[in-house]
């Protein structure tokens, strides 16, 4: 027996494995239902495991990590894998994607039902309740990312969530990609690492923006759902130098071209709709008096402007004044 210290990540505690691992790699097996959540735990998060008491059991569990991105197989026999209300209020918070490798299950989560059969992939979250139900031996590749590294928004994510992917052509070729991380894992330096784990979610985060397109309401309503949760995103994002058609697309699991054709529906675009509220936004901190000690230079670049003179021509082109101006007269 092998005692290995676990890296970052979901990896968290020290645990004893039953063979020597490869370099970066963990192993685990078990045979009884206890041990089984135990392990379960380790690797990922705090499930309830339930199978038939007469029923033939095992499981084993390989993981390891790529930047950010812990990657694991899991195999095991018929059972059903439960992430209740009371154990999804721990600190685990992760954006996971599941892909059948072998067998067949179903999953469960924010009132949604998906199928999945061998290539086909899902996204779920462990902060809220999820369920797996598999039905005989099945293997399954589990995907891993702390929350807070992936750039999704939390409206789009949970829209997004117990949805079968990998049925398309998009689908089919991130799903192989996400295989091959697994199966044949790239040697790579931290930093490089890193950037795959990102680009990684980025591509499912496209493969599941196609999906949401296509199932969302048709028409002028999905345009205007999208329009909300993007009037959303942007006002919580209003400092970020970075806020753009781009990184709003990624975070809603769209392509630009989407965004752009959502808005061109409204008559307005993406700029124009960050450009105001950034503006507006700054008009509400030169108006407020506990906000008084702040520079227009500083209030400029709470808003998000790079610098004080395209705050003062944006201000000035749009409210006809002066920042410092009307600054001056509402102070008075």
């Amino acid at each position: 027996m092998a005692t290995t210290a676990r890296p970052v990540g979901p990896f968290l505690r020290p645990r004893t494995v039953t063979r020597a691992p490869a370099p970066g790699e963990v192993r685990g097996q078990a045979d009884r239902i206890d041990g089984w959540r135990d392990l379960l735990r380790e690797h990922f998060v705090a499930l309830d495991v339930h199978t038939r008491r007469d029923a033939r059991f095992d499981g084993a569990v390989r993981s390891s990590l790529l930047g950010h991105l812990a990657v694991a197989t899991v195999d095991s026999t018929a059972q059903e894998c439960v992430r209740t209300p009371g154990l999804a209020r721990d600190d685990d918070d992760y954006l996971q994607v599941g892909l059948i490798a072998r067998g067949e299950a179903v999953v469960r989560q924010d009132g949604r039902e998906a199928l999945l059969g061998p290539g086909a992939y899902t996204i779920y979250e462990t902060a809220r309740p999820f369920a797996w139900r598999f039905t005989g031996d099945w293997r399954l590749l589990v995907f891993t990312w702390p929350r807070d590294l992936v750039g999704i928004d939390p409206g789009t994510s949970r829209a997004a969530t117990a949805r079968a992917l990998g049925g398309d052509r998009l689908g089919g070729i991130v799903g192989r990609t996400l295989a091959d991380v697994v199966t044949a894992p790239p040697e790579l330096s931290p930093a490089a690492g890193g950037r795959l784990a990102t680009e990684l979610a980025d591509l499912v985060g496209t493969v599941a923006g196609e999906v949401l397109h296509r199932d969302e309401l048709p028409g002028s309503r999905a345009a205007a759902a999208l329009r909300a949760r993007v009037e959303a995103y942007v006002a919580e994002h209003l400092e970020d130098p970075d806020l753009g058609p781009e990184t709003i697309a990624r975070a809603h699991f769209v392509s630009t071209r989407q965004l752009h054709r959502a808005f061109a529906e409204a008559s307005t675009t993406v700029g124009r709709l960050v450009r105001r509220r950034r503006l507006e936004h700054g008009q509400r901190a030169l108006a407020d008096p506990r906000l008084a000690d702040l520079s227009v230079t500083d209030v400029a670049l709470r808003c998000g402007f790079a610098d004080l003179a395209a705050f003062s021509r944006a201000f000035k082109d749009t409210f006809h004044e002066p920042p410092s101006t009307f600054r001056r007269r509402h102070s008075g």
